[in-house]
């Protein structure tokens, strides 16, 4: 009995997809990093381990806070830098009191 040819061709292509699939790499996961910005003054007392610079107990705090928020680990952590959290809105007349600036951490995944 003589097949047809579609039916073979189906055939051949069907047990050949697997194998072209197994070879090629899985696409690649988008890089995505996230910055956050936390009071110095949120209560928790974590300012003095993430505003000193670079310190086992600052990565150990940024990690914890970028765990809490569903991210791998912490990138970077420190004292957020003016432009990082204000300049939209127009220098006041009148001398703003001063408050501490925010923390900054960035999360990766």
């Amino acid at each position: 009995m003589r097949r047809p040819v579609a039916v073979v061709l189906a055939l051949a292509l069907a047990s050949a997809a697997p194998q072209a699939l197994a070879g090629e790499p899985a696409p690649a996961r988008a890089h995505v990093e996230k910055t956050f910005l936390i009071p110095a003054e949120e209560g928790y007392g974590v300012g003095e381990c993430l505003s000193g610079g670079p310190s086992e107990c600052g990565q150990v705090v940024a990690n914890a806070w970028c765990e809490s928020q569903g991210y791998a680990s912490a990138v970077n952590y420190g004292v957020a830098a003016q432009d990082e959290y204000t300049g939209a809105i127009p220098a006041a007349p009148i001398p703003a009191p001063t408050a501490a600036r925010p923390l900054r951490i960035t999360c990766q995944d």
